[in-house]
C-alpha cells in the first residue's frame, strides 16, 4: 500500500461524507462514495480500495451487508453513532476490521483508519472493554491450541485495539517482537489476519 490510502466512504448522508473527506486530510484519497449498501458493494468491487469507512445504518441492508459482501476485498471500518454491544459484536462477527464512533476526535480517527488500512483491528476506547471480554473468553477456552502466558498478555492488548508500538511499551518488548507474538497466536488459532482474531472471539464466546 502506498503513502496515500485509497478510501471508499459509505453513508446515506451526503453532509457526513463531505465532512469525512475534509477530516481525512492529505494521507487519504476518496476514490468512491455510496449512500446505500448495494451501492457501496458495487463501488468497492469497482475500485478495490485500501480502506472502506461505512455507516452501520444505511438503506439496503446497512453496514453489515457491506461487510459480509466486501470484507475479503478491503478492510472495512464501521463508523457509527451506535454504542450497542449487539451492534459491535455483529459487525465484528460479520468481518469488520474496526468499529469507531462518529464522536471520535479527528486526529484519533485518522490514526485509527491508518492502522486499519495496515491490517490492525481498531475500536473506540469506550467500546474496547466489550471486545476485551470476548478475548478473555477466547484465551480461557483455547484448550486445543494453548497460548503461552506472554501470548495471552499480547492478546489482551490486541483486544483493546493496541498497536504493536503500544503493546511493546506496555510489555517492555520491541514492536517487532509484539508483531511476532501476534503472528504466533494467529498460527496457533489457524487464522490469517489480526482482524480474524476478533471474529474468532465473537464466534466462540458470544454471551
Amino acid at each position: 500500500m502506498g503513502a496515500v490510502i485509497r478510501t471508499v466512504l459509505a453513508d446515506d448522508h451526503a453532509v457526513v461524507r463531505s465532512g469525512m473527506k475534509a477530516e481525512l486530510g492529505d494521507g487519504f484519497v476518496v476514490v468512491g462514495e455510496a449512500d446505500d449498501a448495494p451501492g457501496a458493494i458495487d463501488v468497492i468491487a469497482a475500485h478495490r480500495p485500501d480502506l472502506v469507512v461505512c455507516d452501520l445504518q444505511m438503506p439496503g441492508g446497512g453496514g453489515l451487508a457491506v461487510v459480509r459482501a466486501s470484507a475479503p476485498t478491503a478492510p472495512i471500518v464501521i463508523l457509527t453513532v451506535s454504542e450497542a454491544e449487539r451492534d459491535l459484536l455483529d459487525a465484528v462477527a460479520a468481518g469488520a476490521a474496526g468499529y469507531l464512533l462518529k464522536t471520535t476526535p479527528p486526529d484519533e480517527l485518522r490514526a485509527a483508519l491508518v492502522a486499519a488500512a495496515a491490517g490492525e483491528p481498531v475500536f473506540s476506547p469506550s467500546l474496547a472493554a466489550l471486545v476485551l471480554g470476548e478475548f478473555r473468553r477466547l484465551a480461557k477456552g483455547a484448550d486445543a491450541n494453548p497460548l503461552t502466558e506472554r501470548e495471552r498478555e499480547v492478546l489482551t492488548y490486541v483486544a483493546r485495539g493496541a498497536r504493536y508500538a503500544e503493546i511493546g511499551r506496555e510489555l517492555g518488548i520491541s514492536p517487532r517482537t509484539a508483531e511476532n507474538h501476534v503472528r504466533n497466536i494467529l498460527g496457533k488459532l489457524h487464522l490469517t489476519r489480526r482482524a480474524d482474531l476478533v471474529r474468532y472471539a465473537v464466534d466462540h464466546g458470544l454471551t
